[in-house]
């Protein structure tokens, strides 16, 4: 985890936001469900905020989610915002032993990422976020709640298979510490 907020972070974050956006915008897989989707990406928030940290990823989901309901409704659901602020966050805390860059991945952090991701997305999408629809929107509470087991199942199978994945192609990239090749 960074302790530092370099100029490489919040590039990052602008980058990753962007990203986000894209990602959250035209690479998703329809539910039936309304507005509940397979995203792909809260996997790649995964890996940003293992890699940069939690303020970095907490950041980047407030920023891209934001752009992203701007682009396609025309207005924000700052509820669901918040939450992916939230689990930003929350996959950087989980991430703070992981050390991915250099090169380091194995199947204990594999399992230890897996069990707080899936805490987090339960934890934000099953209870905070349908609560904060029904608290600021109004919403119906079946309705909401319903969406959020959706999406807590969904971000749970698309961070565990495709965040997992993309951390490991990404460890597999760095060099190992205490290996005698170069930076």
């Amino acid at each position: 985890m960074k302790k530092d907020f370099s100029v490489k972070t919040i590039v990052a974050i602008g980058i990753g936001s962007a990203v986000f956006v894209i990602l959250g915008r035209f690479v998703v897989i329809p539910t039936g469900f309304p507005n509940t989707n397979l995203e792909t990406s809260y996997p790649f928030l995964a890996l940003i905020s293992v890699v940069f940290g939690p303020v970095a990823g907490g950041l980047i989901g407030l920023i891209g989610h934001t752009l992203k309901d701007f682009t396609t409704y025309g207005s924000a659901w700052w509820s669901w915002i918040l939450c992916s602020g939230i689990i930003g966050v929350v996959y950087g805390f989980a991430g703070r032993k992981i050390d991915l860059q250099h090169g380091e991945f194995n199947k204990k952090d594999i399992i230890r990422f897996n069990i707080y991701q899936v805490i987090g997305n339960a934890l934000v999408w099953g209870l905070v976020a349908p609560t904060l629809d029904v608290l600021i929107y109004s919403e119906p509470a079946s309705k909401v709640y319903t969406q959020g087991v959706i999406a807590v199942v969904l971000n749970v199978i698309a961070v565990g298979i495709i965040g997992t994945l993309l951390m490991a192609a990404y460890a597999a990239t760095r060099t190992k510490k205490g290996s005698l090749t170069k930076d």
